[in-house]
């Protein structure tokens, strides 16, 4: 008892200790804090136009093929762009490709905000500008987190990662409601309006600062090279260091059951509940993300970052056991909840650890891999994810189904309790997947046997 007390007290002492010194910490991380504002600003207003249209286009079609080819044009040019996009981070300057991401997806916003007033726009308007943002997102990402090594500190990664995912996590939570509110008072034009203001303040902030000078790829070596050669070159640095093989599979695996949650979850909750009990889940769910994301920014993450992601990826698995365990509101929600505030900590965690192993001219091209390989796994968990629910498993839990007398005395039988149980096994699969990366030592030991990079220091970065 006394040992778990002073496990106790030297865990509340050290969590007090970082509290005490978040504004040195955060004087250390100031151009970095003026970047991510902006970037959050601009998340929101993205969010904000997303919602909008994504509502117009099923309110004038009524359409679910039509409202769903939204996201597949959100997925597409990500798998497309992204080794490009990685060559031209580490061939260009980092601040100036954020840049013009945010200015040419603001021009894309205001072409469709004319349309709209003009009463021209089209739902295949819609597409090619969702098609357009994500681009301007693909270009966008490897150039913001490899800027992050160029104005944090090592220490500090963990932290500015944290804040990252608490800006996306804001913008989820705060985007339907706030999108609701602006649609009745300033209709759709003025929400395309927002948004192009906050690309325009996204902008202002990059044009204030000023980051340290990059190495990236010489100008001599690009003229002699191909965009092709530098993009395997970054495939290349993961292919040959099997702890970073190890660690990419192993989140292609987990995006791949976050993907199946993504579509699984909704009609799993309506087949017990109200949607007004799904909106309240839903909203755990993004307090989950949301509180995660606030202790990673205060917290920055345990010292050994792989176990931040592998403890925090079991405690996910079990909370997808939860969600599925039975029909109860407050069981699922609790486990949202759960499997939600692990996200913001197990990928700052594995963020981190890439930023330390990946030299910085080479970050623009890995992270683009890193990205595309991830992403690549989300279109197949939205086509399976619908035939193994209504061809497999929802079979098994169905009145005389084959489980229903005996699984089905604990998880329940009938409609939805079937996705249920996919839930389950996909939390077991979590668990798996978590245990065996614990037992194999590229991905256990993989911040001892790789060493760290170089820092530059921040104090190079101005405003």
């Amino acid at each position: 008892m006394d040992k778990q007390e002073g496990m106790f007290t030297r865990w509340f002492v050290n969590i007090w200790r970082e509290i005490l010194a978040l504004p040195s910490n955060f004087r250390e991380m100031r151009v970095f804090s003026i970047v991510w504002f902006g970037q959050c600003v601009s998340v929101i207003g993205s969010g904000l136009t997303q919602f909008a249209l994504g509502l117009w286009v099923y309110q004038q079609t009524g359409s679910v093929t039509r409202f769903a080819l939204i996201a597949l044009s959100s997925v597409l040019p990500r798998l497309l762009f992204s080794p490009l996009a990685g060559v031209l981070a580490d061939r260009w300057d980092r601040r100036r490709v954020m840049i013009f991401s945010d200015l040419i997806a603001g021009i894309g916003t205001l072409v469709i905000a004319y349309l709209f007033f003009t009463n021209q726009l089209a739902t295949w308007h819609i597409y090619l500008l969702t098609a357009l943002s994500a681009v301007c997102n693909t270009f966008q990402w490897p150039a913001y987190s490899s800027a992050v090594t160029l104005l944090v500190p090592q220490a500090q990664l963990g932290r500015a990662n944290g804040m990252i995912q608490f800006g996306q996590a804001a913008a989820e939570i705060l985007t339907p409601t706030l999108a609701g509110v602006l649609l009745v008072s300033i209709k759709m034009w003025g929400v395309l309006c927002v948004d192009v203001v906050t690309f325009l303040f996204a902008v202002g902030t990059l044009i204030f600062v000023r980051f340290p000078k990059q190495t990236g790829i010489q100008k001599h070596q690009a003229a002699q090279s191909s965009f092709f050669k530098d993009a395997a070159a970054g495939w290349r640095y993961i292919t040959d260091r099997s702890g970073l093989v190890g660690l990419l599979l192993f989140f292609a695996v987990v995006n791949f059951l976050w993907g199946m949650v993504g579509a699984l979850i909704m009609p799993m909750i309506l087949n017990f509940a109200q949607p007004d009990v799904l909106g309240l889940i839903i909203s755990c769910a993004g307090g989950g993300l949301l509180t995660g994301s606030v202790m990673m920014s205060l917290w920055g993450g345990p010292k050994r970052r792989i176990f931040g992601v592998l403890n925090f990826e079991l405690l996910s698995g079990f909370c997808f056991l939860l969600i599925g365990l039975r029909p109860s509101a407050a069981l699922v929600a609790l486990g949202a909840f759960g499997a939600h505030f692990t996200i913001a900590i197990i990928s700052g965690s594995n963020q981190a650890i890439w930023q330390t192993k990946v030299p910085p001219e080479i970050q623009g091209r890995v992270f683009a891999m890193q990205q595309m390989v991830s992403n690549s796994m989300k279109p197949l968990a939205f086509l399976l994810a619908g035939p193994l629910a209504d061809r497999l498993f929802e079979p098994l839990l169905a009145p005389n189904g084959a489980l229903a007398d005996s699984l089905g005395l604990i998880v329940g039988v009938g409609a939805g309790r079937g996705i249920a149980l996919l839930f389950i096994a996909m939390g077991f699969v979590k668990i798996i997947v978590a245990a065996s990366a614990y037992a194999y030592p590229r991905i256990r030991r993989i911040e001892e046997e790789l060493p760290d990079i170089s820092f530059a220091d921040p104090a190079v970065a101005s405003v």
